[in-house]
Formats: structure tokens, C-alpha cells, sequence
């Protein structure tokens, strides 16, 4: 079944956003795969970083990690029998919340006759978004520019903060980049909740024409493969942050249309 949105779906921005995100990533490579061989090979690296301030994504994409233990209230009774002094019992009991390993998988084209990095595309994750990740993640798009390697990268993540802005940027839910190597430019596609994902260019050397990206129809292809609307309840609200009263109601006035579609249950 299609996604009902017709670009980003928000509801995938919350636990299944790992499982996206990976087949996000195998998806662009399938995509880009047969326009750039033989000269060309497009490899999946991951690369591992701790999360160490998780807290902010407890029961949004680490829903397991949220344990809270309530406890009951009981008759106040000496405890402490050398000092005869009862202690209040802490009426709530949290988990100590330990550093997440969080795998990061990125798609980089390179040639084939060297094996040297051309381009390198970029799903962002929520901890390259917040510190103190996205200090780290900056430092690495200063290396690849450094390096002289295009990068592109993809924003579909509502909550953080953006590694690269600009005063220019109109507040947009998503933002795609690209900034090609020792350009000194940055192209930027912002998107709204309404509109569909933007077919980009990714460049290759210089002498070869940049192959093509549609971001729409790999989302769309995943939505459908993984079969995510069979894991979403569009019943409730999506995962934070809150939608504008405006985006809120046209998302409704979305669901609400996709499931009067012939051979959608309600």
C-alpha cells in the first residue's frame, strides 16, 4: 500500500526510522548503481557512533529504553537502625540511561580505477543533529570538502538542528543539500510537508555528466517493500515535534481522503 503523503511520510521520522534510513540507503544505491557503471562503484559504508545523551529520543526512536518502575507508597518505618530515622521511599524509580551504538550507513561513489571517494551522499540521523554529534558531523563535512568530495546531503529528520544553515533557508520540515567539491556553493532544495521529494543531480568527476537521484520514488519504493504502513497507527499524531495547526490539519484532511480510496479499510 502507498504511502498517503505525497513526499516525506513524518510518521516514519520516530522508531522506524533506523530501518528507513538503512533502506533508504540501499534503495539511492540501487537507484544510482546502473547509471554510473562501469567507471563508477556506489559502496554502503556505515560508520558507528555513541549517542551519549539519548534521553531526548527515549520513546521516540529508543521506545525500548523508556522503563518506568512507579512505586507504591508505603508506611514510613525506621530504616536506618542506627540512627532510629525513617527515609521517604522515592515514589519514582528511572533507568540509568546508558550510551546508544547507533549505526550510520552512507552511500559513496567511487571510482573504480583508483578506488578514491568522488561523491558522498548523507542521510542524516538524529544524533548528527544534536550535540554532541553534530559538532563531530561538522568536522566531517569540512574533511570530505577538504577532500574534494561532493556531498550530498539528505534531511528528512523534523526534530534537531541542522548541521549547515543559512539565514536564507525558509523554515522547512526537510532540507536536501548539495555542495560539490571546492565550489564554494551549497545547493539547497527545501521541502514542505505538501510537496514531493526533489529529483537531484549527483555529481561525478568532472569530466563525466552527474547521474540523477529521484529521492521521491526511492522513499516511495521502500514504503511500499517494507510494507511500514502495516507498523504506523495514523490515528495518532506523528513523533514530535508538533505539526503547525496548518500541517496538522491538511495531514488530516490527507488521511482522511486515503482512506475513502476503493479498497482502503477504514
Amino acid at each position: 500500500m502507498p504511502s498517503p503523503f505525497p513526499g516525506m511520510n513524518p510518521y516514519l521520522e520516530g522508531y522506524l526510522w533506523s530501518d528507513v534510513h538503512n533502506a533508504l540507503a540501499s534503495k539511492i544505491r540501487a537507484f544510482l548503481v546502473p547509471q554510473i557503471r562501469p567507471k563508477y562503484a556506489a559502496r554502503l559504508e556505515v560508520y558507528v557512533v555513541e549517542d551519549v545523551s539519548p534521553s531526548s529520543e527515549i520513546g521516540i526512536l529508543y521506545p525500548d529504553v523508556e522503563v518506568l518502575q512507579l512505586r507504591q507508597r508505603r508506611d514510613i518505618e525506621p530504616q536506618n537502625q542506627s540512627s532510629g530515622v525513617a527515609t521517604t521511599p522515592a515514589p519514582l524509580t528511572l533507568p540509568v540511561v546508558q550510551p546508544v551504538e547507533v549505526r550510520i550507513p552512507t552511500v559513496e561513489i567511487r571510482d573504480t580505477a583508483n578506488n578514491i571517494l568522488v561523491s558522498c551522499i548523507e542521510i542524516l540521523s538524529p544524533v548528527n543533529k544534536r550535540e554532541p554529534g553534530i559538532s563531530d558531523y561538522r568536522k566531517k563535512r569540512q574533511r570530505l570538502y577538504n577532500a574534494n568530495v561532493h556531498l550530498i546531503e539528505i534531511d528528512l529528520l523534523r526534530r534537531g538542528s541542522r548541521p549547515f544553515n543559512h539565514p536564507r533557508i525558509p523554515d522547512v520540515p526537510y532540507l536536501i543539500t548539495l555542495t560539490r567539491s571546492q565550489s564554494g556553493l551549497v545547493d539547497v532544495w527545501p521541502v514542505t510537508l505538501q510537496e514531493t521529494l526533489p529529483i537531484i543531480p549527483v555529481p561525478l568527476r568532472e569530466d563525466d555528466p552527474d547521474a540523477v537521484l529521484n529521492l521521491q520514488a526511492a522513499l516511495n519504493a521502500i514504503y511500499d517493500e517494507a510494507g511500514y504502513e502495516l507498523s504506523i497507527d495514523y490515528s495518532q499524531n506523528p513523533p514530535p515535534p508538533a505539526l503547525s495547526e496548518a500541517d496538522t490539519n491538511w495531514m488530516r484532511s490527507q488521511l482522511d481522503s486515503d482512506q475513502k480510496k476503493p479498497g482502503v479499510e477504514g
